[in-house]
């Protein structure tokens, strides 16, 4: 077992989150160790974060400037959500919390169904989109530096829930060119082309350059 310090921390107490991570780095930084190197905001005592930022980006940042700020290590954080195109990319940033109370998946998949049933399918276009924010602590007196990537995964949104897997919105989304929805696909299936595994991968270069 390595005894090696953190180095980066992601801003969240997802551990699927941490796991995607790791298998990213994994051998893109020479001499970081990747299990113990890069941890969750829990594990070096990371601040709660009010996310009261207006678009996915600033919430992403808002979250790794505090993390960064407070640990000194190099911080990354995600927001995401599902932008639905006859809402103008509403719940958006309200993605979680879109039937009142925040994470109720069901109340909030119910919701959505249901103020989009007049909605004629080849109107049902939608998006998971995720912001990756990357902040890595000031040097010399300078200015933090800060990078943020994109990802998206389009698709249209179906008239009832198909699937168990997955969580939040992924019971409704069937992904373009695919005939399941993102609850029938494999944890796997599901990372590759997934909006956060898109923004993370996007984020590479900024990662490996700020942990070199």
């Amino acid at each position: 077992m390595s005894n090696a310090q953190p180095r980066l921390v992601l801003a969240t107490h997802n551990q699927g989150k941490v796991r995607e991570l790791r298998e990213l780095l994994r051998g893109q930084v020479q001499g970081l160790d990747v299990d113990t190197q890069v941890v969750d905001a829990a594990a070096v005592g990371g601040p709660d974060v009010v996310e009261d930022g207006v678009s996915f980006a600033e919430n992403s940042l808002l979250k790794a400037r505090a993390v960064s700020a407070a640990t000194g290590l190099v911080a990354i954080a995600d927001d995401s959500g599902l932008a639905v195109d006859v809402l103008g990319g509403a719940p958006g940033i309200f993605s979680a919390r879109w039937a009142g109370r925040h994470g109720d998946d069901q109340a909030n998949l119910e919701l959505l169904l249901a103020q989009l049933s007049d909605v004629r399918d080849e109107h049902r276009g939608a998006a998971f989109v995720c912001a990756a924010a990357l902040v890595a602590p000031a040097e010399d007196g300078g200015d933090p530096y800060e990078h943020v990537e994109y990802g998206e995964l389009r698709g249209t949104l179906l008239r009832a829930p198909r699937g168990a897997g997955g969580f939040g919105y992924d019971p409704i989304l069937l992904p373009e060119g695919l005939d399941r929805s993102c609850a029938e696909l494999s944890r796997e299936e599901k990372n590759a082309i997934s909006h956060r595994g898109q923004a993370f991968r996007a984020l590479l270069p900024a990662i490996v350059s700020a942990l070199s």
